[in-house]
């Protein structure tokens, strides 16, 4: 009498509690083999074939494609009994007594929670004396098989049976890595304990076949591309930038200010008749009284000598698009100018960068770095530092935003402020201070009148 046995989701192994269904591999009525596999499922981590320990008729699915099942679900049941295949061979004459030798000795598949209680070697002498007892011929070859033997003259060397039994892999990850890669298992020795098959047995059969293919496979070489001489402006620029990320731990924070109050004091100067006051001026001058109080982030590091060298003076250097690259003028002595110098200097330095004028005098020298990405029309950024100083501040665009003023919700022009610093001449307190300096300076100019 056929009895239906459950066969539940098994534990696939490294801590995974659930698989999906991707693809059912039988269909109810389906005579399966032990250790057939069933069903494709999906983990996070490999997409895994789940062999089936019983041999029977599928009487049952559970679970539709696209189905999560969790670790001891029922995956099918089997319907396993008298006349029903149960080996991979399909032993019909001994459907009972294999029966019973799978339930208790299992299907010999040691992948994880298969419900396997004894392993491969002992499952397969079981069967064999239980086929010996029933007066079948075993499986192995034996010289009395009724199959007729060639002559002596044409009788090839002996060779051993190709295994088709359970193989010894505990990993779903192995399983597919040597499926998608067309390695036959049944045709690996296994290194691990008891001939368990590993990773690295699967990828040392894959090396023995890539040197035969290599040749083929090889693509094509790229067409060949472009090339642009990384010399003049853009070499200088790429070497001082690379060694600024190699020599300085550099670190960015930034924050968003209500620069409203600023634009008006700019309106209100240049209303004046006097030579007008840009905006970038206005910046400087923030810049300057900022580096009075923390003169930490005016310096830079010495590193032969072990040692912080703090500036006297603030030469601002500011970033200068070129058609012939980025450039950085330096404004000497950037805290004894009023804004209206600084307008005037920022004015003609931008000019002969334009037109390739630039001393070399006046391009070296500087001890901060004033970055007004604003005019790409970008928020936001986290600049490199301009080699050997310590920092530089970036000035995002300035554009209207609902912003609280006043306890009221209210529509300001807000710019995005950002400092990125050397870590080693000081620490994130320092830093923090500054920017919050700037900005408060920026959200009430007033401030300004202190360090006058």
């Amino acid at each position: 009498m056929a009895q239906v046995l459950e066969f539940k989701l098994p534990d696939l192994g490294e801590g995974l509690t659930e698989a999906e269904i991707v693809r059912w591999l039988v269909a109810v009525g389906d005579v399966v083999a032990v250790d057939q596999p069933v069903v494709e499922v999906e983990t996070a981590k490999a997409m895994v074939e789940v062999p089936c320990p019983y041999g029977g008729v599928v009487t049952a699915r559970f679970g539709e494609e696209g189905t999560e099942l969790p670790v001891g679900a029922p995956l099918i049941t089997v319907a396993v009994g008298s006349g029903d295949p149960v080996g991979p061979a399909g032993d019909s004459g001994q459907a009972d007594r294999t029966d019973r030798t799978d339930r208790t000795e299992g299907s010999g598949n040691v992948l994880v929670g298969y419900g396997t209680q004894a392993p491969a070697r002992r499952r397969r002498r079981v069967r064999a004396q239980v086929t010996a007892a029933n007066g079948a011929a075993p499986a192995a070859p034996a010289p009395a098989a009724p199959a007729p033997a060639p002559t002596p003259s044409s009788a090839p060397a002996p060779q051993p049976p190709v295994p088709q039994g359970p193989v010894p892999v505990i990993s779903p990850l192995v399983r597919k890595l040597a499926r998608d890669n067309g390695v036959d298992l049944h045709a690996l020795r296994g290194s691990g304990p008891d001939g368990l098959i590993l990773r690295a047995d699967v990828e040392a059969a894959l090396r023995v076949e890539v040197p035969a293919t290599a040749e083929a496979l090889t693509p094509a070489a790229p067409a060949e591309g472009t090339r642009v001489p990384l010399k003049g402006v853009r070499g200088a620029v790429a070497e001082k930038l690379s060694r600024s990320r190699r020599e300085i731990p550099d670190a960015t924070c930034w924050v968003d200010a209500d620069a409203t109050e600023l634009l008006r004091a700019r309106t209100a100067m240049n209303a004046t008749g006097a030579p007008k006051i840009s905006l970038v001026a206005l910046f400087a001058r923030i810049c300057a009284a900022a580096l009075a109080r923390f003169p930490e982030l005016n310096s830079y590091v010495d590193t032969e000598a072990r040692e912080i060298v703090r500036l006297p003076g603030v030469h601002l250097g500011f970033a200068a698009q070129t058609e012939r690259g980025l450039v950085v003028p330096v404004v000497r002595d950037a805290h004894t100018r009023d804004a209206e110098s600084l307008t005037a200097e920022f004015a003609r330095l931008t000019e002969a960068a334009r037109a390739g004028r630039l001393t070399p005098g006046e391009l070296t020298g500087g001890t901060f770095t004033l970055n007004n990405y604003g005019v790409f029309g970008v928020d936001g950024s986290t600049p490199i530092i301009n080699h050997p100083e310590a920092a530089m501040l970036g000035v995002g665009r300035i554009v209207p935003k609902p912003w609280v003023h006043e306890g009221e919700l209210a529509v300001r022009q807000v710019v995005q402020l950002s400092l990125t610093f050397d870590h080693r001449v000081c620490d994130g307190g320092t830093a923090g201070g500054f920017l919050r300096y700037v900005a408060d300076c920026v959200e009430q100019p007033a401030v300004l009148l202190r360090t006058v």
